[in-house]
């Protein structure tokens, strides 16, 4: 059985035992969390939400906080000898699956 489900504005296809890492979420690692935002579960008979699944939740466990890599950010401007440089470093939660409910 697999979900289909949408967190800080992505969406991902998770099963049980699958870990992700998605955008910041409030919760202290090694807690539990409940993800209400369910839009298709598939397996052996598919419901689809328009937009969401009512009563339908996937439970995960929070594994770890972190922050992405560096990435680098360059504008440049030609004929003017004029350039900016600029750092960015994305936040991130990393969560297992551990249930599907629906």
């Amino acid at each position: 059985m697999y979900a289909i489900i949408e967190t800080g504005g992505k969406q991902f296809r998770v099963e049980e035992g699958s870990k992700l890492a998605v955008a910041k979420l409030a919760a202290e690692a090694g807690s539990a969390i409940s993800l209400d935002r369910v839009l298709m579960i598939g397996g052996g008979k598919c419901k689809v939400g328009y937009p969401c699944l009512a009563g339908a939740s996937v439970t995960a466990e929070v594994t770890e906080h972190g922050r992405a890599p560096k990435i680098k950010v360059f504008k440049r401007w030609r004929r003017n000898d004029s350039r900016k440089l600029r750092g960015h470093r994305q936040d991130y939660t990393t969560i297992r699956i551990t249930g599907i409910n629906g």
